[in-house]
């Protein structure tokens, strides 16, 4: 159900990521967030194209945290902020974080070993339904990310949606 991927460049940080759907407490969970009280990111899923998305931009978080040049507070703030095209962070937040009316929510874990009771926590507090990770594709809104990234009819012709917002992901702290 859920989805973790070692980070190459940083061994021994893991990146675990949780779908879930039909989700009824998105303001409570989005208020123990704000609160620190839950230790991940909460993502709105309508905006991301494939979990790869999510995987550079915590990759990028990472990095940052480890040379000192957060943009953000935490390391989950930084996750988020680095899924938008530009670099303000309030937009970001509105774009790409959970809001209180959503009904799905990706949850994002950074840890260093086998973090199941964390999981197992993160889970419980969640009132919705897990499903694979996977499915995130089938909630994009299609128009908002395009619109959003700036992606042209010829960018679409000779690549996916996905190299498109990744390139602008990666390319956003170098323009």
């Amino acid at each position: 159900m859920h989805l973790t991927h070692e980070l190459e460049l940083f061994p021994g940080n893991k990146v675990t990521q949780m779908l879930f759907k039909e989700v009824k407490n998105a303001a409570e969970l989005r208020q123990c967030a704000v609160e620190g009280k839950i230790n991940g990111a909460l993502i709105n899923p309508t905006m991301l194209v494939n979990p790869f998305q999510v995987l550079v931009a915590a990759n990028k978080a990472v990095n940052s945290q480890n040379n000192g040049k957060m943009k953000t507070r935490s390391l989950y703030s930084e996750i988020i902020f680095n899924l938008s095209p530009t670099n303000n962070i309030s937009e970001a937040f509105k774009r790409f974080g959970c809001s209180d009316g959503d009904d799905s929510v990706l949850v994002v874990l950074i840890h260093n070993e086998d973090e199941s009771q964390l999981l197992a926590d993160l889970t419980a507090r969640v009132s919705g339904r897990q499903v694979p990770v996977e499915e995130v594709s089938s909630l994009t809104d299609h128009a908002k990310v395009k619109k959003l990234y700036k992606v042209t009819q010829e960018e679409e012709k000779s690549g996916t949606l996905l190299d498109a917002v990744v390139c602008r992901m990666a390319a956003k702290d170098v323009m």
